[in-house]
């Protein structure tokens, strides 16, 4: 497909708007709807090829993708114009010309889309064309387009009708032929515009409703908190009001000994031992490793390579209940308040009963607790932006207390002098809940998010909370915070209150194919396929199971593997049989990246086997978030294949 949006104007009228203009950079889009094969469009270099045998200085030139992205362009275009530059000549659609406007004070060329271009231009990341007046204002009015920046869409002035710079119609909106004078005040070209002799138009045939609402809506304001990010539909309403239940006792366990990110624990029983309940089964081999305990009382029939959720062979620990619970002797609790524990001493009490991140990664949290570097904030994670889970939803309402617990302890362990619990806006008893719990605690909030997925994610949460931004390649505590998961603080406060280790877990059984949903505690290493009986099995044939939410859940093949520590869903949706086609470059999956990466083009490099460029396009920052591939065009496997290129990365590091 090629989809070309936009043309150079003819020679002639080139020629002519640059007869008084010299020191000219070139800032050209690569047009969206188009095959990723070329990375610089043909009117760039013959615009340069006409302007330099006009005698035309060039002081640079640059291709961007998706011109019309404001906060990508923006940081493409912050150190590449040279100075002497008097004039940017911009290659691109409308709303591309005024991104480019919108960055730089520098007066804006705009070669395409002539006036006597019959034809339309198209609207950016859409197929919509214009055609709203087909006679481009941009080069008078400095990038502002009356059309769509003026409520009465006036193509010839002023109505009068401003009152301090706001619209008489709409007060919220600035009056864009104000905002026109002043950029051209500022640029020196006002007498320019006023000497222009006004050209008449008609458009009483054009429907420019259609496009100022348009235009709005892609304009929407979607940075508050983050860039990016995409609105799945929830589907929360199956179980947010389904109170906790204790699934009922399993008969076997089989509990991995790699629940985490690093080396997985190494036994510490063998077959035929008795074990009880909170009783270290394996130790943590490593830095970064997780001890791990028994959630039943019983015997060890097993310890040998299981099927994990991840797909692989895990050793694992397999554990007959003799059915009593016995909790074991080390099962104490602190014996201290909260007060009088050093953060030596709950850093200790975490590690020791292998509390990790329970909101999927499964980080060991002991490790988060000594950060090394001064610590302004912990922020608790109660996004849950998951489409279909409650798991958290509902820890928020049934308990609040461990919750405040929890955070007071991580606050004291990295020596933080603010709490924050984060509660995106569509849970308005649990923000409701938490707000009643901590009144008249100074130093602890609730942040009230806005619904957006990924909300959840750390980058994400402290960019909305604190507005700080984690650096490419750094962590949370390198901006001062420590993220921590609804029920990591809960774990947390189990093991310093009655010295309980985590062996148990809020899971949703949900979904569209599930038969019965609800949301229960379920025991570490119960598996997976008695919680689907248990809830009636699943309904339809087209059915897919996965582990953890739709978008960032694992499918299960076999649904014969346990629930681990991370496990915070089990739900069955329809299976997606959408076909991929090939790319057609439409810029959506740059558009919702809250990591502000350019997913096609990994999965361009992935294809071309190219493990430098995707190295350089920083692969490694992306956290698989899966928005990108939700909201592909062509549906293409995103998410597998940046997984690809960054086993790609990471074998040619090695190499190196």
């Amino acid at each position: 497909m090629n989809y070309p949006k936009f043309v150079l104007k003819d020679k002639a009228e080139l020629e002519a708007l640059l007869a008084d203009k010299d020191n000219l950079f070139v800032v050209s889009c690569n047009k969206c709807f188009k095959e990723i094969e070329t990375t610089e469009e043909p009117e760039s270099a013959e615009f340069i090829q006409l302007a330099t045998e006009q005698g035309k200085k060039i002081t640079g030139s640059v291709q961007i993708d998706f011109l019309c992205n404001s906060v990508l362009t923006e940081k493409k275009l912050a150190d590449v114009i040279p100075e002497g530059t008097e004039y940017i000549v911009t290659i691109a659609c409308g709303l591309g010309i005024q991104t480019v406007a919108a960055q730089k004070n520098i007066p804006i060329v705009a070669a395409t889309n002539s006036l006597n271009y019959i034809g339309h231009h198209g609207m950016a990341l859409t197929n919509k064309t214009c055609g709203a007046c087909a006679q481009c204002y941009l080069n008078l009015t400095g990038g502002i387009c009356p059309i769509v920046d003026c409520t009465k869409s006036l193509l010839n002035g002023q109505c009068g009708g401003a009152k301090n710079g706001k619209c008489e119609i709409d007060p919220k909106k600035d009056c864009a032929w104000e905002n026109i004078y002043q950029r051209l005040e500022k640029q020196g070209r006002q007498q320019e515009f006023i000497d222009q002799p006004i050209q008449l138009r008609d458009y009483s045939k054009i429907n420019h409703k259609v496009i100022t609402e348009y235009v709005k809506a892609v304009r929407e304001n979607r940075l508050e908190g983050f860039y990016g990010g995409v609105h799945p539909a929830e589907r929360k309403e199956f179980t947010e009001h389904v109170a906790l239940q204790r699934f009922p006792e399993p008969e076997e366990v089989v509990i991995p000994t790699s629940m985490h990110v690093g080396a997985p624990a190494t036994p510490i029983v063998a077959v035929g031992d008795h074990v009880k309940v909170g009783q270290k089964i394996a130790e943590a081999s490593a830095f970064i490793s997780a001890n791990v305990h028994s959630s039943v009382s019983g015997t060890v029939t097993a310890v040998e390579p299981r099927l994990h959720s991840n797909g692989k062979e895990v050793v694992s620990i397999v554990i007959k209940s003799d059915g009593k619970n016995e909790v074991h002797e080390s099962v104490q609790p602190a014996g201290k308040s909260l007060d009088e524990l050093t953060k030596e001493e709950i850093v200790e009490i975490v590690k020791e009963k292998g509390i990790t991140g329970m909101g999927g990664a499964g980080f060991p949290t002991y490790v988060k607790l000594m950060p090394g570097k001064p610590i302004d904030y912990v922020l608790i994670n109660g996004s849950e932006c998951e489409p279909l889970l409650t798991a958290d939803h509902r820890a928020l309402l049934e308990f609040t207390d461990e919750i405040l617990f929890g955070l007071k302890a991580i606050m004291k362990a990295v020596d933080a002098p603010k709490g924050i619990i984060v509660i995106e806006n569509n849970k308005p008893d649990a923000i409701e809940a938490m707000k009643a719990k901590i009144e008249g605690i100074d130093n602890l909030e609730v942040c009230e998010a806005a619904t957006q997925y990924p909300q959840g994610a750390e980058k994400m949460i402290i960019k909305r909370a604190v507005k700080r931004q984690v650096p490419s390649g750094k962590l949370p505590a390198d901006v001062g915070c420590v993220v921590s998961n609804i029920s990591t603080a809960i774990a947390i406060s189990d093991a310093i209150q009655k010295g309980m280790p985590l062996v148990e877990r809020i899971v949703t059984i949900t979904g569209e194919r599930m038969l019965r949903r609800a949301n229960y505690i379920v025991k570490i290493g119960t598996n997976v396929q008695d919680l689907i009986d248990y809830c009636g099995g699943t309904t339809g044939e087209d059915v897919t199971i996965k582990m953890g939410g739709p978008m960032m859940g694992a499918v299960l093949t076999n649904t014969e593997v346990p629930v681990i520590k991370g496990t915070n869903g089990i739900i069955a949706v329809p299976t997606d049989h959408t076909q991929e086609v090939a790319c057609i470059k439409c810029g959506r999956c740059v558009d919702v990246c809250p990591m502000e990466l350019a997913p096609l083009n990994f999965a361009k490099y992935v294809d071309e086997g190219n493990a430098q460029a995707l190295l350089d396009a920083n692969i490694m920052d992306c956290f698989q978030c899966r928005c990108c591939e939700y909201i592909c065009s062509s549906k293409i496997p995103l998410v597998t294949k940046i997984g690809v290129g960054k086993t790609m990365v990471m074998e040619m590091k090695k190499k190196c």
